[in-house]
């Protein structure tokens, strides 16, 4: 089982949902890093469970230790450990699902692939394993900061109800000022009542996490396989539940001719940029100095309050009850998720860049 992410900023996490904790190994971190616990305090207290009536109700404060890699609050250039104690596992929840596949989880593949699985909250495949993620993103987004680098990630779509304005428009700012994490305080109550909603019929909604990365330089990506887009692409689909992802003008841009898609080049102030920004800030797999833009796609929470038809491990028919603490929509804790995920990939290419050249 591969572990790690990155090539020069690597990410190597560890741990399950319900053993004693999860934590994360950063190596490639350059050194005389400013590295404030609080800011990687205030990153997982955006992710973790029990937030608000839309969430799970598990609570777990994401307390973390630092072990190695940071001196006098400064990153050492060393491997940095961190670590995340489980404190509110409730294990028997999952008991009656020892033997029982449940459907559209990890259930069956890891029992295929491994032989033995841990049934707990789905061990090794359950998402809390991202708050390991999101501690070492932290990090990376402390380095970028020194770059003038931002990342700004939001709800965009719950269920059917979708934000149709563009981000230029949208206020940043705004982006915690509600328990669903949509910038646009009239869409963001639509789908507020839309969770709970579902949440009462005991059932499920996915939606849509839009990420903007703006201070961007230019010439970020490698050509032919690792083209940038490509590596978000794959960071991205490694996140629990995602099932798509779609870079500038995506899926939509089939239905315009090339003249209307075609980013055309001016410049100003001595700068080369662009008029349109249909690529996303990425051309030919490289980093062209404009705003890199994407969505990503979530799928319902698998586990719903009801009763499922499945099989056991021997084959027998079963039925599968939802017990336990679980989301009724993922994606307004999947905001500093997909943000600690493009934070890395950039961290990992700044890094890549700078020593790919004389």
């Amino acid at each position: 089982m591969r572990n790690t992410f990155g090539n020069v900023f690597t990410i190597t996490t560890f741990g399950e949902s319900h053993g004693k904790g999860l934590g994360v190994i950063i190596d490639g971190c350059p050194a005389g890093i400013a590295i404030s616990e609080e800011f990687i305090r205030k990153e997982l207290q955006r992710r973790k469970p029990g937030q608000s009536k839309i969430t799970t109700q598990r609570k777990e404060e994401d307390e973390f230790e630092i072990l190695s890699g940071v001196f006098e609050g400064q990153s050492t250039g060393t491997p940095i450990a961190i670590v995340i104690y489980n404190t509110d596992q409730k294990s028997k929840d999952y008991s009656h699902i020892a033997d029982k596949f449940r459907p559209s989880h990890a259930d069956f593949t890891y029992h295929e692939k491994y032989g033995v699985r841990d049934y707990r909250g789905g061990g090794r495949s359950s998402a809390r394993e991202t708050a390991a993620r999101v501690a070492a993103g932290a990090v990376a987004k402390l380095m970028l900061a020194q770059y003038g680098i931002t990342i700004n990630a939001y709800v965009s779509q719950a269920g059917h109800i979708r934000l149709e304005k563009p981000y230029a428009e949208l206020d940043f700012g705004q982006i915690e000022s509600n328990m669903v994490r949509c910038p646009d305080s009239t869409t963001a109550e639509q789908m507020i009542a839309l969770i709970d909603e579902t949440r009462k019929n005991r059932d499920t909604i996915g939606g849509v996490v839009s990420c903007v990365a703006q201070g961007v330089p230019t010439a970020l990506g490698e050509p032919v396989f690792d083209r940038l887009h490509a590596v978000l692409g794959h960071a991205m689909l490694s996140i629990n539940a995602v099932k798509g992802f779609e870079y500038g003008s995506g899926f939509e841009g089939v239905s315009m001719k090339g003249s209307e898609h075609n980013d055309v080049f001016y410049k100003e102030e001595g700068k080369i940029k662009t008029k349109t920004n249909h690529s996303g800030g990425i051309q030919g797999g490289i980093s062209n100095g404009e705003d890199i833009y994407f969505r990503v796609a979530f799928k319902p929470v698998a586990t719903i309050m009801q009763d499922q038809e499945s099989i056991n491990s021997e084959g027998e028919a079963t039925t599968v009850t939802g017990k336990g603490r679980h989301d009724p929509c993922v994606v307004p804790r999947a905001v500093p998720i997909v943000e600690a995920m493009c934070a890395l990939v950039i961290a990992d290419f700044i890094l890549l860049n700078r020593s790919s050249k004389i």
